[in-house]
């Protein structure tokens, strides 16, 4: 759609907390020769740690102001050239959303419809905004986030998300603090450059680290890293949405995320919650792509490559939505069903000679659903068999596993996956060949397969292709000689053989992770007995793949994913104030009474039966 309006009025304004904490704003109006239009106008908010006046969150604003929107960026409490004391993540986003969108409602050139938006910390800070069911607010759209730091952003299945303690050390050279102190800017730059090597000691301890000029951002750092149960610090207000779904007010939502971001489990889940109660529009749209801002516009995640379909108009979608929802015109979503995915696969394989990184062709295609996951989804067990098989059919053997000795002095290596924040980490996210890269730090550039603590399992060759979308979770009989071990499940799709790769390929699909202590509860941990057979449960973030003929499904199992996830001592000693560690010897049973398996979400192909 062309811009309604070609001229963009720029203001800086404060606008006061119910503290007396002022927060900057800034607020793009409609102009014409340079004169704001005095509107009323609706109002499309977005309130961000990441410096308000960033290049893109201008230009998003310009946009929307171009087409008739007051566009508002405002920074977070304590962050840039707001006041306050930051609270990363923290309920403080409920309150200072409310008084936001209060002072937006007292302005003549408000109409009184705000609408917000927003990715990442932005689309979480929507639902914290959203809990205080502010006045005004009537329509959102949140991009690759929504609200459940616990197991959404921070740590999942147990095991912390450790670039969320890089994210912390990326936070700290552009603290106000450091933006007024040349030297201390430097010294904590130095800190963030090197944010790896800080993790590769051991956990973040108070005092230890440049963090300790900051305390508000060393405090998050240590309780994030250390708080390994689900207590009521994770179950504060706006936070922590489960429980209080039915707070937040019944206003029209657009929720988005990719199978390669780290967030696609907390905004599917929000869609299937929000499904069952709210009536009004609700919308879900599911792409290949990476976390970030920018990344639904590009069709790649890490080598592959998904066609230029894959990449749709960003703000123009949002601006459809806004349309809709604030101003009551047709843009052509309401004839849609509610939930887009893109089903990806299907392609060649080959490198794309007219890319300029050769990225490999993956393909896929755009689907509606109407509903997630959908309806017709035949949730079908492969099982884990001796020899490295995967099979629908249940093993038929009696006392058969597989041991491997788990050594976290040397974890296996993070090679892509649905991740966030890599900044400061040596991983980047979305779909590679499972071989080690020297580029990424690691010793060797061979198969991670080859590691004999990672165990292979995988079908022959499909003789007719299969889709996989929806939620995965692998069922696991297990032991450890220790008390307290993890176990990874990575599901992969095994190319065969093509001249641009003589040996095939192997691609990460999505991946989970499960901390013992865990297994029972978040809550209350539950320390194994050394050498007993126990069940876990590994739930993997959902996907939507085409397994093409000739392709293999393979999971690949271990006890560490690095440096992704932090790496478990073994030891059964308090998380994240370990000093010590143990070498386990883990094992994974696949025999006739303790059948470990991988429940794969299977859409029917067009005119084929569950009985065929």
């Amino acid at each position: 759609m062309p811009p309604r309006y070609f001229d963009v009025h720029r203001e800086t304004t404060r606008v006061p907390m119910r503290d007396g904490v002022s927060l900057a704003t800034d607020l793009y109006f409609p102009a014409q020769g340079g004169t704001p239009l005095p509107g009323p106008h609706p109002i499309v908010l977005e309130r961000t740690p990441y410096d308000r006046t960033g290049t893109a969150l201008a230009r998003h604003c310009s946009f929307f102001a171009r087409r008739g929107y007051v566009a508002v960026a405002q920074d977070v409490r304590g962050r840039f050239d707001s006041e306050g004391i930051p609270e990363p993540f923290g309920p403080v986003d409920v309150e200072d959303g409310f008084d936001a969108c209060e002072w937006l409602m007292s302005q003549p050139w408000c109409d009184g419809n705000i609408g917000t938006m927003g990715t990442s910390y932005s689309a979480m800070n929507q639902a914290h905004l959203a809990a205080s069911n502010p006045p005004g607010l009537a329509s959102q759209f949140f991009n690759q986030g929504f609200s459940n730091n616990f197991a959404g952003r921070i740590r999942q299945g147990g095991a912390l998300r450790q670039s969320m303690v890089a994210w912390i050390f990326r936070q700290a050279p552009v603290s106000r603090e450091a933006l007024a102190d040349p030297a201390l800017r430097e010294l904590l730059m130095d800190c963030f450059a090197r944010t790896q090597d800080w993790l590769a000691k051991g956990p973040i301890r108070p005092g230890t680290t440049p963090l300790r000029h900051l305390p508000e951002y060393e405090d998050h750092a240590v309780q994030i890293t250390t708080r390994g149960e689900l207590d009521a610090w994770w179950k504060r207000r706006g936070i922590w949405m489960e429980g209080r779904w039915d707070e937040l007010p019944d206003v029209p939502r657009y929720l988005a995320s990719g199978w390669y971001d780290s967030h696609s489990h907390v905004v599917t889940a929000a869609f299937r919650e929000l499904s069952a109660r709210q009536q009004s529009p609700l919308r879900l749209i599911m792409g290949p792509w990476t976390h970030g801002g920018l990344t639904p516009e590009i069709p790649r995640a890490g080598e592959a490559h998904f066609g230029v379909e894959a990449a749709p108009e960003w703000n123009e979608l949002r601006l459809a939505w806004f349309d809709e929802t604030l101003r009551g015109m047709d843009a052509g979503l309401g004839d849609e069903p509610p939930v887009k995915i893109f089903v990806m696969g299907g392609g060649s394989g080959l490198r794309l000679r007219n890319e300029p990184d050769l990225s490999i062709d993956v393909g896929g295609s755009w689907r509606f659903e109407e509903e997630w996951p959908p309806a017709r989804t035949i949730y079908t067990p492969f099982y884990l068999g001796a020899g490295g098989s995967l099979s629908p059919e249940e093993p038929a053997a009696d006392g058969a596993g597989t041991t491997f000795r788990f050594n976290p002095a040397d974890p296996v290596p993070t090679v892509g996956g649905p991740l966030s924040s890599v900044q400061g980490l040596r991983m980047v996210a979305g779909a590679f060949d499972q071989c080690s890269r020297p580029d990424l730090g690691h010793e060797d550039d061979l198969p991670v397969a080859s590691r004999p603590d990672v165990l292979v399992f995988q079908t022959p060759p499909l003789r007719r292709g299969v889709e996989v979308t929806g939620h995965i979770e692998a069922r696991l009989f297990v032991s450890s000689s220790a008390v307290d071990t993890d176990f990874t499940v990575k599901l992969i799709d095994v190319y065969p053989p093509n001249p641009d790769f003589p040996d095939g390929l192997a691609l990460n699909v999505t991946d989970g992770i499960q901390r013992a202590r865990y297994r029972e509860s978040p809550e209350k941990p539950a320390l194994l007995s050394p050498g007993e057979v126990v069940s876990l449960r590994v739930e993997l973030p959902p996907t939507s793949l085409y397994f093409a003929p000739g392709h293999r499904i393979r999971v690949d199992i271990s006890s560490s994913n690095w440096p992704r996830f932090d790496v478990n001592p073994n030891t059964g000693d308090p998380m994240g104030r370990h000093r010590r560690f143990e070498i386990a010897r883990n094992t994974v049973y696949h025999d006739r009474d303790r059948p470990s398996q991988v429940v794969l979400p299977l859409i029917p192909a067009k005119g084929v039966t569950e009985e065929e």
